[in-house]
């Protein structure tokens, strides 16, 4: 454990790799709990997908590799999306889970030719680009942290500043517009904000993943509370913890990639969420019906601390 430690802050890629992985975890876990909680749990999966052709095309464009700029293609593409898929739910009759699964394989599939275009024009220097499918965590390096902290930071600011109207948006839309919020472009910039967790996720565990990280930390810390603002820390800390987590464990076996690691990671915490959480647990919950039919209602784990801790 203390090598494991020592190595967390001095190993160069370790470290890099560490934080730019619990970066994303803090920052999918905030936004992914709006998505959630607003039933769009696709949203992430189609905005990661439309965010392939955007890599492809700025690197057509400019024959650059450089990670700033196929993210900013990425975002680009990603926000494209985002208004193409509210332009569908407002303009006709689909429900919004349809529009989300036509945006996703439109956009995937023109990125998988526009990869495979790429990949087919013998250009030496298209090399490494597919690693965006699945994400190459090991290849960050300081600038890319950096973006990430800059980008995330953004992000997270933007949340805390419109935190009220957000919450309305999430809970009572019609509420909010009431009281003379536009309701659409505050869905636009919320929308918008999650294609900032989607760029940030894709060098780390790419396209095909990043949907988990929207989702699993939100979810898992759904399990815990009933309240927005603790849900939204839980879901940070749990993203931040499959982040590092997952890191570490692709660092103690050779060949183990990082991304789908963090993504087990997170799965095992939302598993076990879903079984030991409290309120909501399967365990708690069967433990529960068993001493009620027993002898009466049994009180939650929390219950039980709180009168232990008011004897005198």
């Amino acid at each position: 454990m203390s090598g494991l430690l020592r190595d967390l802050l001095f190993d160069y890629t370790l470290r890099n790799v560490a934080l730019g992985s619990a970066l994303l975890g803090i920052v999918s876990g905030v936004l992914g709990t709006f998505a959630l909680l607003r039933r769009q749990g696709l949203l992430g999966d189609a905005l990661a997908h439309a965010a392939l052709p955007g890599i492809c095309l700025a690197f057509l464009l400019t024959g650059s590799k450089a990670p700033i700029v196929l993210l900013l293609g990425a975002g680009i593409a990603g926000w494209v999306g985002t208004m193409l898929l509210l332009l569908i739910v407002r303009r006709t009759l689909l429900s919004e889970d349809a529009a989300l699964g036509i945006v996703l394989s439109t956009f995937f599939g023109v990125g998988v030719t526009l990869l495979t275009f790429i990949n087919q024009r013998g250009d030496a220097n298209q090399a490494g680009l597919d690693k965006y499918l699945f994400g190459q965590a090991a290849a960050l390096v300081a600038r890319d942290v950096i973006t990430f902290a800059i980008l995330g930071g953004a992000a997270l600011l933007l949340v805390l500043l419109f935190s009220k109207e957000f919450t309305l948006l999430t809970f009572d839309p019609a509420f909010a517009s009431s009281l003379g919020f536009g309701t659409t472009r505050l869905s636009i910039l919320l929308t918008s904000l999650i294609v900032v967790a989607v760029v940030i996720g894709l060098q780390t565990v790419g396209v095909v993943l990043m949907a988990a990280m929207l989702i699993g930390p939100a979810a898992a810390a759904r399990q815990w509370t009933n309240r927005l603002a603790p849900m939204i820390a839980l879901s940070a800390l749990f993203g931040a913890t499959a982040g590092v987590s997952g890191a570490l464990l692709s660092f103690t076996r050779q060949g183990l990639p990082t991304g789908p690691t963090i993504v087990l990671t997170l799965t095992a915490i939302v598993f076990g969420s879903l079984l030991f959480a409290p309120a909501r647990g399967l365990v708690w919950d069967r433990l529960r019906q068993r001493h009620r039919a027993l002898s009466g209602p049994m009180p939650t784990p929390v219950a039980l601390v709180e009168s232990e801790g008011s004897r005198p």
